[in-house]
């Protein structure tokens, strides 16, 4: 069954408070939600903190638990949270210039290793496909990659400079070790090892219909071979490549604007989200949450993709985060200025969940 408007609905499942000032971002374990491991996400917040949180279901109802608060260790606003494929560690950037691995030992989250180098605030964390590789990137313009060793050792690799402002968001590509970053400066850089050498391959910016204001997030496709960016100018666009030529030639197979979803939050788009199932959440500063899919209606001239569902008033303030979680459900977290998380289901009216 094709999803259109109309033919879902969004539940609201849960409302878990816990941080005392604004949540900026939020991590679902991967390792999670399937074959009887319950799900986790992480949360982090203005108020120092990071919080694990677990759903635990039970005969009488399905709620979810704080199981963790992770302090003491940054000094200022946790800004980007991020687990490992394996869901072993856990990867924290704070507004203190440093990012911290946890990992869970026994059911308590140890601080394993603080990794410094950037100037000042750090802004993302990303883990590459493998878990061998992670990505900082901050307000000091850089990106930096870490080589995660034996014995929970890192070694900065590369430091990248290539934006010429503050540096949002870093993500690597679902399948390749190719990193992303947004920025303040309006694009999309794409950086490849090129024998060691880590160097930008291609910058998506104005000249590429590319966005004309701050980029503040981006997610892939399932397959690697689709992305989506959101910004400061109001739109969401959507980006493709071949991916047949990333995995047999050199993997600078050029990405190119496919098309702009434009007129649906009138406030900043600071976060988006793809669905292994492809249907894209957005968060805003309208206090909204979007949901997107392909459109298959089979029109030449109809758009590549439309709106299927939109919440207003998802939260009381500005919408930081929404992310899918991994597992059966279709399950969505979002993350507001108000400091709550709430979980959303969303469900085919017909089949009450799924296809």
């Amino acid at each position: 069954m094709e999803l259109s408007e109309g033919a879902c609905e969004l539940k609201l499942l849960d409302r878990l408070e816990g941080h005392s000032d604004r949540v900026w971002s939020l991590a679902w374990n991967p390792a999670t939600g399937s074959a009887g491991v319950p799900l986790v996400f992480a949360s982090c917040s203005g108020d120092k903190t990071v919080r694990v949180w677990e759903h635990a279901p039970s005969p009488s109802s399905a709620s979810w638990t704080c199981k963790a608060v992770l302090e003491d260790t940054h000094t200022r606003t946790v800004r980007s949270c991020a687990w490992s494929p394996d869901g072993k560690l856990l990867a924290t950037g704070s507004f203190d210039a440093t990012t911290s691995i946890w990992e869970n030992v026994g059911g308590d989250f140890e601080c394993v290793a603080t990794l410094e180098g950037h100037e000042n605030e750090v802004k993302s964390v990303s883990w590459n496909a493998g878990g061998t590789l992670l990505a900082t990137c901050g307000r000091d313009k850089s990106v930096w990659i870490w080589e995660a060793e034996l014995a929970n050792e890192f070694e900065c690799v590369s430091v990248l400079q290539g934006h010429t402002q503050d540096v949002k968001m870093v993500q690597w590509h679902p399948t390749m070790d190719v990193l992303f970053s947004c920025s303040y400066d309006n694009t999309i850089k794409v950086w490849a090892d090129d024998d060691d050498d880590w160097r930008c391959v291609q910058t998506l910016g104005e000249p590429n219909n590319g966005h004309s204001s701050t980029i503040w997030a981006l997610s892939f496709n399932a397959s690697g071979d689709k992305m989506v960016s959101c910004s400061d100018d109001l739109t969401l666009k959507i980006w493709e490549t071949n991916n047949m030529n990333m995995h047999s030639g050199d993997g600078h197979a050029p990405w190119r604007h496919l098309c702009t979803l434009s007129g649906y939050h009138d406030r900043t788009i600071f976060s988006v989200h793809w669905s292994s199932e492809g249907i894209i959440a957005s968060g805003a500063a309208d206090d909204g949450i979007r949901f997107f899919v392909e459109n298959k209606d089979g029109l030449v001239d109809g758009p590549l993709y439309k709106l299927l569902l939109k919440k207003e008033k998802a939260h009381e303030m500005d919408v930081n985060s929404v992310q899918w979680s991994p597992g059966e459900k279709r399950l969505l977290a979002s993350a507001s200025d108000d400091g709550t998380i709430k979980i959303w289901e969303l469900a085919s009216l017909c089949t009450g969940n799924g296809y």
